[in-house]
């Protein structure tokens, strides 16, 4: 079928695309490189589609199909897009993406290249050719452009071959495309999602999550678009989720279990009222966390798969709850994060807690006994805090005795609470012994790094202190502001603030946060500390942990990355990824970026990305299965070659 006709059956609704499709993901490079290919009659690959009726065809955007049979875009979606949007001039009506990717494509007449409008290249030279103009002025307007080039006399002698050049071009929608169809009474959606997958063996599958909102948007085709919006909202908040995550609350609000194929019998109705609630519900949960615990943005999110139980729990209490309820609800999700309770198989041990709550015996004290029964004993030591780098276990853990105690910063001697406002009061990681002075006394990247030298302070003192010694500056600090030292849990003996005393410093401050956490959460207890109980020696329940991130550089290098990842369509990965023992929740290491079910979310390798990490690091991580890459640039082109190769 020629390229034109089926432009004009996208414009009629003959042909659209499935609502399971993602959206557009094509960069300049690949638009350019598909012209290129199609001016100089190379071969650029068929069409696959889904001929169904239209009354039951889910499908993406606001046109409306034609009646009786549609053909459904399957393996082409990111050519015909393209195609769409430079011929056109417009993006279809089932387009989701950038429009600058096919906007202001040229064609040069005489080196028969095609670029990207660039003023400062191409405003001198009229050889340069606006494809989409030239495609909108079609056959008729073509003497237009020749009339225009022979007003040049330096190039009237090629006035022929820039003729032809112009016809080779503009028959561009004259080219036959082969068009496959899948069809007949036995390809349901999901069979036709497990064709989708086959066949897309280069492009971005679908997960699991994908296949159910699949199902939910064929009745309810608004419901992805819903669910973005809040998600977006969760973002401006600091907190980044996905539509898995969101639909999993869904599921559980609904159906009580965490596997999607529970879902697929809930009509529309059903699913509008649930996701509704589960909206409601998780903007409870994220006030609760951010309010009571402190922990106000997504670095220190910790535990994100505890909010679908959570929302369940809440549900079941039609939203309300009295504050011991509350406190014992926000203890249960402190300790599940902080022991690593979802770093396994995310579904069973949701199932789990989920059954926990039913039933005339279930609750939050049958939630709780089997967190105690599955970790042995919820009591933090000093050695818990012995984990390192901006990834430990227990950052998130600091971060929330500073935001729920009385924790006051150093330069203005005021508590530290999420009410702060401005710029240069948002908190920041401090280095209580400077890093650089330490390396100069020989001690290790674990050592400089260690979670006991961490305390959190407004951006304006983190930079008044900078790298200065703590015996210089913490007289300065008491003399000024009387106690703010010991808010923040410092050693108050002087000797221990000496550089050759750093190491006896840090077993001194593990013992003062381990006392402090262990308040905190009896507070969150209201008196029924028998919960808490003893906890097991920690070198057998929290062994040495390797990798991390080590700085606000790396940090900011893969936020960076993160918003790539996210504006190609894809899923952001975990910063900080907690790599655990499935079986204890154990901590093993951190890689400081992951996509721990691929980037094809199940249907591809796990990845990581270890910024300035050891060869020790790297091979674990590969002998758990990760394919690891040790510099953004790497991924980048990994993503770019083996992700959104073209379809």
């Amino acid at each position: 079928m020629k390229i034109s006709t089926i432009l004009d059956h996208i414009d009629n609704g003959h042909m659209a695309l499935p609502e399971f499709q993602r959206g557009y993901v094509w960069n300049r490079d690949q638009v350019r490189g598909l012209f290129d290919s199609l001016y100089r009659r190379h071969p650029v690959g068929g069409l696959l589609v889904w001929a169904t009726e239209a009354q039951t065809a889910a499908h993406r955007g606001e046109g409306q199909l034609a009646s009786g049979i549609v053909k459904l875009l399957l393996d082409g979606q990111q050519r015909m897009t393209t195609l769409y949007g430079v011929i056109r001039g417009r993006p279809p009506k089932f387009f989701d993406g950038q429009a600058q990717a096919f906007t202001s494509l040229q064609f040069h007449l005489g080196s028969e290249t095609f670029a990207f409008y660039q003023p400062i290249k191409m405003q001198d030279d009229p050889l340069w050719i606006d494809v989409t103009e030239l495609m909108k002025a079609g056959t008729a307007g073509l003497g237009a452009f020749v009339a225009r080039l022979s007003t040049l006399p330096q190039h009237t002698a090629q006035l022929g071959d820039f003729f032809g050049r112009l016809s080779k071009l503009l028959s561009i929608a004259d080219i036959d495309l082969h068009i496959e169809e899948v069809t007949g009474a036995d390809k349901t959606l999901d069979v036709v999602v497990d064709i989708f997958n086959r066949v897309n063996s280069g492009g971005t599958k679908l997960s699991k999550g994908d296949l159910a909102l699949a199902k939910i948007c064929a009745e309810w085709p608004e419901a992805r678009d819903t669910m973005k919006a809040k998600i977006r909202e969760w973002s401006a908040a600091g907190y980044q989720f996905n539509l898995d995550w969101l639909l999993r609350s869904v599921n559980t609000i609904l159906t009580g279990e965490a596997k999607f194929s529970f879902l697929h019998d809930k009509d529309a109705v059903a699913i509008k009222d649930g996701l509704k609630r589960t909206k409601k519900h998780i903007d409870t949960v994220l006030n609760l966390i951010s309010g009571r615990l402190g922990l106000d943005h997504d670095q220190v999110f910790f535990g994100r798969f505890g909010v679908p139980v959570m929302v369940r729990y809440l549900d079941q209490k039609t939203g309300t709850l009295n504050a011991k309820e509350r406190d014992k609800l926000l203890f249960w999700y402190a300790q599940a994060g902080m022991w690593g309770r979802f770093s396994g198989s995310t579904e069973t041990v949701i199932d789990q807690d989920l059954a926990a709550l039913e039933g005339k015996d279930g609750g939050l004290d049958a939630l709780l006994e089997q967190l105690r029964l599955w970790h042995g004993g919820l009591k933090v030591e000093p050695g818990h805090f012995t984990g390192w780098s901006l990834g430990a276990r227990f950052y998130p853990v600091l971060y929330m005795l500073t935001r729920m105690g009385g924790a006051r910063d150093w330069g203005t001697g005021l508590p530290l609470k999420a009410t702060l406002l401005g710029k240069m009061n948002r908190l920041e990681v401090h280095h209580i012994f400077p890093k650089a002075q330490l390396y100069k006394l020989k001690h290790r990247q674990p050592e400089v790094n260690a979670l006991a030298n961490f305390c959190f302070l407004t951006k304006d003192t983190n930079l008044s202190i900078s790298d200065r010694r703590p015996e210089n500056y913490f007289p300065e600090i008491e003399e000024s502001h009387p106690g703010t030292l010991a808010s923040q849990w410092i050693p108050m003996d002087p000797a221990l603030w000496k550089m050759d005393r750093y190491l006896d410093f840090l077993d001194a401050r593990k013992a003062l946060l381990a006392e402090e956490a262990n308040k905190c959460f009896a507070d969150l207890l209201h008196g029924e500390t028998h919960w808490v109980g003893e906890v097991a020696p920690v070198s057998a329940s929290f062994p040495a942990v390797i990798g991390g991130l080590t700085s606000e550089s790396e940090e900011l290098q893969i936020e960076e990355l993160n918003e790539w990842i996210g504006a190609k369509g894809l899923m952001r990965g975990v910063i900080a990824f907690d790599c655990s023992d499935p079986n204890t929740g154990n901590q093993l290491a951190v890689f400081d970026l992951a996509w721990p079910e691929g980037l094809q979310q199940g249907l591809t390798a796990p990845v990581a990305l270890l910024l300035n990490e050891t060869t020790d690091i790297v091979a674990f991580a590969s002998a758990h299965g990760f394919r690891c890459f040790t510099s953004v640039a790497a991924l980048k082109a990994y993503v770019s070659s083996e992700i959104l190769q073209p379809d």
